[in-house]
């Protein structure tokens, strides 16, 4: 792809910026509260000027931000799957997956003209890992750009682009009901607490992201060129005992914080409670995120490993009225089809 190519692509007109997806990710809980207090102030005036964008501000999972609790019965950031979101649902089914029905009704539903153009779902690790946008493409433009404007408007904040690829199975988080959809992961913070700079940095992030698509909506081009991303590669478990499947070792202390750092074949790993150091015995040296995140023990990861690339983005600024109304009706043809 040459650099100086300009994709056109279908305005922004209605975003989503969803916190509580897990109910004890406090930044996003209380920065939603803010953005929705802040709503019911917004003149007449304002409103008028600000038509370019429709700003939807969730609360996605109530009820385990009332208990302050990852979830209540199962992770609801697991549950957007087609085959959740489409299948028979009981009178007993776990409340995160009515929920989720609830929200792809609201955002949705997931993969039809219908959904929100963007949906920006915000979350903390204990990991430090500064601000990572998370994604399940690599080559989504708008998010990219997105990634990219941050990277320009907040350079005293550590920013990253994280691409999981599923290409081999189906997004299931709620950031993949709509049209185009990212994370927002900000680190470290405990659980169930609030830190201020991280916090603060979430706010930032998000008035970024949506003056962003402002810009981009009123007709703003917005260069391509090279961004880098972190492609996750594998998890790695922490060591077990083979029984009672406890874990045996902790993070090396050496390796403990050290969020894409490079970690190379035999690089300390692991430290048992014994005291022995166990290395790193990957054949290639890779990039660790989600060190030791207290939410992943369950989920039987200590960390994951990604290989940074360079990926070219193309200019690009939002369709006119002409070429929209080529689009839909191009799409319709498809879905007819």
């Amino acid at each position: 792809m040459e650099v100086d190519e300009l994709e056109c692509l279908p305005r922004l007109p209605r975003v989503a910026v969803c916190g509580g997806t897990h109910g004890n990710e406090l930044s996003g809980v209380y920065l939603v509260r803010e953005l929705l207090k802040m709503e019911k102030k917004v003149t007449k005036e304002e409103e008028e000027e600000d038509e370019r964008v429709s700003v939807l501000m969730v609360l996605s999972n109530p009820r385990a931000m009332l208990q302050c609790r990852r979830y209540v019965d199962t992770d609801l950031n697991r549950c957007f799957t087609r085959a959740t979101l489409n299948g028979p649902v009981s009178d007993v089914a776990p409340y995160e997956i009515t929920r989720a029905l609830e929200l792809n009704r609201m955002l949705g539903p997931k993969g039809s003209p219908a959904a929100v153009d963007l949906v920006c779902d915000l979350h903390n690790t204990t990991a430090n890992m500064g601000l990572c946008l998370i994604a399940y493409s690599d080559c989504d433009w708008i998010c990219l750009h997105i990634f990219k404007h941050l990277q320009r408007e907040m350079p005293d904040v550590p920013i990253r682009f994280i691409h999981f690829d599923v290409s081999s199975k189906e997004s299931y988080s709620l950031d993949s009901v709509g049209k185009h959809g990212f994370a927002m992961e900000i680190g470290p913070q405990p659980h169930g607490v609030v830190r201020s700079n991280v916090y603060t940095a979430m706010r930032v992030g998000v008035q970024n992201m949506l003056d962003w698509v402002r810009f981009f909506n009123s007709g703003t081009i917005f260069e391509g060129g090279f961004v880098e991303v972190f492609s996750m590669v594998k998890h790695i478990d922490y060591p077990r005992d083979r029984e009672t499947r406890t874990i045996t070792a902790a993070i090396h202390p050496q390796l403990q914080d050290r969020d894409f750092c490079l970690l190379h074949p035999g690089d300390p790993l692991f430290q048992t409670f014994s005291g022995e150091t166990l290395p790193y015995k990957g054949k290639e040296p890779l990039y660790p995120f989600f060190i030791n995140e207290c939410a992943y023990y369950e989920k039987g990861i200590a960390l994951s490993l990604a290989r940074k690339r360079r990926v070219m983005i193309p200019s690009i600024r939002v369709q006119t009225e002409q070429e929209q109304e080529s689009y839909v009706q191009e799409f319709t043809s498809e879905e007819e089809e």
